[in-house]
């Protein structure tokens, strides 16, 4: 193990690390860390607090994962980072632990591309395959849903949740839930029709897309109200189950949808 880790790394001898990690330069990691095997880790980086890291990820230079959540109610409590397997985490990214005023874990799923100076703060959760581009940003207890995109410089306020396959455009402030497969952008963001291209390239069938668009018909342009939506909503649901995804999602939706 010690020809993969730099001789200017500083690893504590706690930390949990498969036989095939590679650890760069001046990288310092703490106590309580565990990473699986085919990770890398670039050089400058700190990886402390209680985290734990999957297999083949890799981690760029200057990151920062698994410190102290920036609330000022944490008291150094044993919260905790988790991040799943074959995730691309590039320059000066900043996830923090969790905190035991919610769920007590900051997770990220797997195969997701996390671009540079993306800031995943404490008790967010992060599906698959998503991307956050330049300069994204989640403040706490934020959630965000498989296949999402955020575009760069998007913020998204504490507490709100982003839909699976959701698109959001650059530099957009999220202040209410986006309910999935929607395109979304502006301060405060708004939808724009569906992401019918990023649905298409996942393989959604022409009668799903059919099925979506109606939902999104009557969640947008019929003027209904939520509840009503809801319910109009049910009968495509019990045939379709992408539009039961968008009817559990809104049954959810505590800060209310963006509109």
């Amino acid at each position: 193990m010690a020809t993969l880790i730099h001789p200017t790394a500083l690893v504590a001898p706690g930390a949990k690390l498969a036989d095939d990690v590679e650890v760069g330069p001046y990288t310092i990691i703490g106590e309580h860390v565990e990473i699986g095997a085919g990770t890398t880790v670039g050089a400058h980086a700190v990886i402390t607090g209680h985290t734990k890291i999957g297999v083949h990820n890799q981690i760029f230079h200057f990151v920062s994962l698994g410190e102290a959540p920036q609330d000022k109610k944490y008291d150094g409590e044993p919260t905790r980072l988790e991040i799943g397997n074959h995730n691309v985490i590039r320059e000066f990214c900043t996830f923090n632990t969790g905190t035991v005023q919610d769920r007590g874990v900051t997770r990220i799923g797997s195969y997701n591309w996390i671009m540079a100076y993306v800031h995943i703060a404490h008790d967010c959760l992060v599906g698959d395959r998503t991307i956050f581009a330049n300069n994204a940003s989640l403040a706490g207890h934020a959630e965000i849903g498989d296949w999402a995109i955020l575009g760069g410089f998007t913020g998204v306020h504490q507490f709100c949740k982003v839909g699976a396959h959701v698109m959001t455009g650059i530099a957009s402030v999220v202040l209410k839930d986006i309910p999935p497969y929607i395109m979304a952008s502006g301060q405060p963001a708004a939808p724009y029709g569906l992401n019918s291209e990023g649905l298409k390239r996942r393989g959604f069938s022409a009668e799903s897309m059919a099925a979506l668009k109606r939902a999104y018909k009557i969640l947008y342009r019929e003027g209904n109200t939520l509840a009503e939506a809801q319910a109009k909503l049910a009968p495509e649901a019990a045939n379709h189950p992408e539009v039961q995804l968008l009817l559990d999602f809104l049954a959810r939706a505590e800060r209310g949808i963006i509109r």
